[in-house]
């Protein structure tokens, strides 16, 4: 089994997430007592945050691969940066370790392809929404058509993110925005919708709409699993 190297803590609600799947899937997989070797460095993020939305990017780039260091000096044999809104630097990290790198879009793409569909649905952070380097990603190397909500739905969507998810608060009308951010990507052409935070699946739930859900958080661990299972193959 290779150790999986978990950069975590972005926020700490949706590491235990990864934390959870990956050995209860390594369980579910080698039976036993068996579960996953991970090497985890988690941050503070709070000081992620606050340089988030000054738009400091080259602070962040700098504490990531700090962060991405330290789990590969801790001894990991691949690195999952345990967030969608931080790959917007995986570029500049994956060049600054020696250890392969587990990009989420990847990993989500590889099952959306699986499950046949060409135009999907985005929800996430802000940045991830409206910057380049997630839809980019989808489109230009997957040939996945990525929608997103308007404005003031984008508006509600990173404010529950932030101010409600990763502070673990769970709240009955939020679901009922989200539903209906849902809802009207489907109604615009959205053949499923990417979970594209890893807090969402905290609070979106597959039975609680008809349209396919791509939960990041799930996939990402998962194929993480995959990866440390994997004697010789290191393909998404």
């Amino acid at each position: 089994m290779k150790t999986i190297g978990l950069l975590g803590g972005m926020s700490w609600e949706s590491t235990q997430e990864y934390y959870r799947i990956i050995n209860r899937e390594v369980n579910r997989r080698l039976g036993g007592l068996h579960s996953a070797q991970i090497v985890i460095y988690s941050v503070d993020f709070n000081d992620v945050e606050i340089l988030q939305h000054k738009g400091d990017w080259q602070q962040l780039t700098r504490l990531m691969i700090d962060g991405a260091r330290r789990v590969q000096d801790g001894g990991a044999d691949f690195l999952v940066i345990a967030t969608n809104t931080m790959h917007k630097v995986a570029d500049e990290v994956e060049c600054n370790i020696s250890i392969p790198l587990l990009h989420i879009t990847d990993a989500t793409a590889a099952v959306i392809k699986e499950d046949g569909f060409e135009r999907v649905g985005l929800l996430g952070t802000r940045f991830t929404m409206e910057e380049d380097f997630y839809r980019g990603r989808l489109t230009e190397k997957h040939n996945i058509e990525v929608l997103i909500p308007d404005r003031a739905d984008r508006d509600i969507v990173h404010r529950v993110i932030y101010d409600e998810l990763c502070r673990g608060i769970i709240r009955d009308d939020s679901k009922r925005e989200f539903h209906r951010i849902i809802m009207d990507l489907s109604d615009k052409g959205a053949l499923g919708i990417i979970l594209g935070c890893t807090e969402i699946s905290l609070l979106v739930e597959r039975r609680g709409t008809d349209i396919p859900l791509f939960d990041t958080t799930e996939i990402h661990a998962q194929k993480a699993v995959d990866w440390a299972l994997e004697a010789d193959n290191l393909l998404i």
